[in-house]
């Protein structure tokens, strides 16, 4: 159930605060101590595997934090998450989406039978294409018992938003057509299953919360693995051992 509209309004004020002051700190902390912000940054991204992404250097991404585009990207974000209609166990949301001809369809559309169906949310953001050949691994070695969806999603770090050096030059989608352009852009890495993309109403984006990358694993029409939301917690090794398990 989605929260009541004012108690809704009343969280996003409260996020809107938070983050305003996240950012004001920030931007104070990054003038007097950048060495120190610096550091824990890229002690975050070790921890999470993204320090051998080379799109991650601290010239490519860094120096854009608390920027105006910055602060309304997160918010964004945790707005979404407000908002975020999953849960481990319950109902998946059988969200429209659009297959690379144009043709509509929904979700659900792609599970056969009880085999798992795990689902891929993401854009050409740094953090999505690193991880790309490990979930293509995922498909490889499990094709035989589970099923795989891209759904490419609205751009994390457009070039007229929060935009990162040395990323793929791709605006904010303003009609179907500049999403179903992007989403193509992945067939050159031969994915191994569909891709579909998100409406432009972003349906499935929100009630998945999967801004700006996200995996889950359905299976019978539920949630039977929910991945935290990237790019910090964006794991396919995770999914790799819901499949072993099922697998065993």
């Amino acid at each position: 159930m989605g929260l009541p509209l004012p108690g809704l309004w009343l969280k996003r004020l409260w996020v809107l605060f938070q983050v305003g002051l996240h950012v004001a700190m920030g931007k104070v902390l990054l003038t007097l101590f950048p060495r120190r912000v610096k550091q824990n940054i890229l002690a975050m991204s070790e921890k999470t595997g993204m320090a051998k992404n080379p799109h991650f250097s601290y010239e490519n991404w860094i120096p854009t934090f608390f920027s105006a585009q910055y602060f309304w990207f997160i918010l964004k974000v945790r707005w979404q998450r407000l908002e975020d209609m999953t849960e481990q166990g319950g109902l998946a949301p059988n969200c429209p989406v659009v297959r690379l001809s144009g043709q509509r369809c929904n979700i659900w559309d792609f599970m056969q039978g009880n085999r798992p169906l795990v689902l891929n949310f993401g854009s050409c953001t740094p953090s999505f294409i690193f991880k790309f050949d490990q979930f293509k691994r995922l498909i490889e070695d499990f094709s035989s018992i589970a099923d795989f969806l891209i759904i490419y999603i609205e751009e994390a770090h457009a070039s007229d938003g929060w935009a990162f050096k040395n990323n793929v030059d791709i605006k904010n989608h303003q009609h179907l057509q500049d999403r179903l352009r992007a989403a193509r852009l992945l067939l050159d890495r031969s994915p191994q299953c569909p891709v579909v993309v998100d409406t432009m109403k972003n349906q499935s984006s929100q009630l998945y919360a999967a801004l700006p990358e996200r995996l889950y694993v359905l299976q019978d029409g539920r949630i039977l693995y929910k991945g935290k939301p990237g790019p910090w917690n964006y794991h396919p090794e995770e999914v790799r051992a819901v499949l072993e398990k099922l697998h065993s």
